[in-house]
């Protein structure tokens, strides 16, 4: 089958990487240090000038690429199967299997209640709905501070289970880790902010970065972050001129949620963003559907027909 345009240039640029980085290593022989830089220095070039594979999945090059070009990258959760059919044939870029299903899918009062296990079922029944779309697994509440190896579980996990990547939540204490990580071929997501994580450590739900010290540390946690390796950020509620500021920092691109339209991109809750909780309206959340009062219109018509024998009528019966 003979390569599409998009196809032969990427080979091209692997096979114009490959000569680079072996002239590279002649030269610099003597110096890993220098090499290393170089090395880094063309993987991000590559990255760069990788094209975007439109109408098709996101793969990880595809986010730097977008960044670059100005495009913007839209994210929604997902938790199931039937929702990903659904947002599998949709124009979302990405999905995020989100920890906040322990919330919205299993009724826990905070994210802390997902585990490995629960994250894992959730990721495969997604990536079973919607094999064409780029889905980002969270790592759950403490995944990452048991040490190396259990986190490294953790992540083969959510691999395994069928994500493109793991998100992280978080920085200090955890930069080696999440380095660790990347540097073993797994893709990491940061997310720094309000981390949901970390509600009880931050007295509740709460705007993030308000002062400057907060903001000075939201700032140098992004930065060491995308030192650490990660491909994306996610930035949650914080003040929009400190989240336009960070994404003007960052070579890589940053995902908001509560964090002003000067990000990259966005991120809502899918059963936020259709309205299924008519009560839960944060200021960052717009609403695309009445999705709670829909529902409930049409089992309680579902019900009438069936109380009243409407349903089911002659050609909904077998003869």
């Amino acid at each position: 089958m003979p390569a599409s345009a998009n196809e032969g240039q990427v080979l091209k640029l692997i096979r114009e990487l490959t000569r680079e980085l072996k002239e590279q290593a002649f030269k610099v022989a003597t110096d890993p240090t220098n090499l290393c830089r170089r090395v880094d220095a063309s993987l991000k070039r590559a990255f760069v000038q990788c094209p975007s594979v439109k109408g098709g999945k996101l793969n990880i090059l595809d986010f730097s690429a977008r960044k670059q070009a100005g495009e913007k990258i839209s994210m929604a959760t997902c938790y199931d199967y039937w929702s990903a059919r659904i947002l599998n044939q949709s124009d979302l870029d990405t999905l995020l299997v989100g920890d906040s299903l322990a919330m919205v899918m299993h009724g826990y009062d905070s994210t802390v209640h997902a585990t490995v296990e629960m994250m894992a079922t959730h990721v495969a029944a997604v990536r079973r709905g919607a094999p064409d779309k780029f889905v980002i697994g969270d790592m759950p509440f403490l995944s990452v501070r048991k040490g190396l190896q259990p986190a490294m579980e953790a992540v083969g996990a959510l691999m395994q289970a069928g994500g493109n990547c793991v998100k992280i939540e978080g920085a200090a204490g955890q930069l080696d880790i999440m380095a660790h990580i990347v540097e073993s071929g797994v893709p990491v997501m940061a997310h720094l902010g309000l981390t949901p994580q970390s509600v009880e450590a931050f007295g509740g739900h709460k705007v993030q970065g308000r002062d400057d010290a907060a903001a000075a540390a939201i700032v140098d946690a992004a930065q060491r972050v995308e030192d650490a390796g990660c491909f994306a950020l996610v930035l949650e509620c914080v003040p929009q001129g400190l989240a336009r500021a960070i994404s003007a920092q960052l070579t890589i691109p940053t995902i908001g949620i509560g964090a002003g339209a000067g990000t990259d991109g966005q991120v809502l809750v899918l059963q936020d963003m259709l309205g299924m909780d008519a009560d839960f309206k944060p200021k960052f959340l717009r609403h695309y559907m009445d999705g709670h009062h829909t529902l409930l219109d049409a089992v309680n018509h579902y019900h009438q027909d069936v109380t009243s024998g409407n349903f089911p009528c002659a050609k909904e019966a077998y003869a």
